[in-house]
């Protein structure tokens, strides 16, 4: 019964120490609120965005699937993506047939990631990687990003045009 009560004791102590309510665990941590709004991704087919799943959570975050066929590289120099942080990547993919694009978009913790197409004109396409965040009803979500390829359907085929990437917050 003894050792019963030292391995309690032991336990809660360690717990204590892993609160970061003291000395014990190091530095106090403190929580941050995350950011009004996110960065973009692809949504699940089963939930579209803005909508959230039972419990308040965000929907599941899918990717694109690769580019059927011979997929090929925008050439760098035919993208712009100057409005983008350091976060993005900085590409684009089109489809064989050229009208499916590829670009890659942000999401992690609460944040969703998905992309539209904002302008279609006959000298460049603008598309808008947006990143959708879901606040949870808990209060906590962490706060990592990663690359997530996301499609856009094109009216017309790529060609020659450039490709404008920017990128947009929003809340779900």
């Amino acid at each position: 019964m003894r050792n019963v009560k030292i391995a309690v004791a032991l336990a809660a102590l360690a717990l204590t120490g892993c609160t970061g309510g003291g000395p014990a665990g190091g530095p106090s941590s403190t929580t941050s609120t995350p950011p009004p709004t996110s960065l973009p991704t692809t949504s699940s087919p089963a939930t579209t965005p803005g909508t959230t799943s039972a419990g308040g959570t965000p929907p599941p975050q899918s990717s694109a699937p690769p580019l059927p066929g011979a997929a090929s590289q925008v050439p760098v120099e035919r993208v712009d993506a100057s409005t983008l942080s350091d976060a993005y990547r900085r590409e684009a993919w089109v489809s064989a047939d050229g009208r499916t694009l590829q670009v890659f978009s942000l999401a992690g913790g609460c944040k969703r990631a998905s992309a539209e197409v904002v302008a279609q004109g006959a000298d460049q396409v603008q598309v808008a990687l947006v990143t959708t965040y879901y606040p949870p009803n808990d209060g906590v979500c962490t706060e990592e990003l990663y690359s997530v390829p996301v499609d856009v359907v094109l009216t017309a085929p790529l060609g020659e045009r450039r490709v404008v990437l920017e990128a947009r917050e929003q809340t779900g």
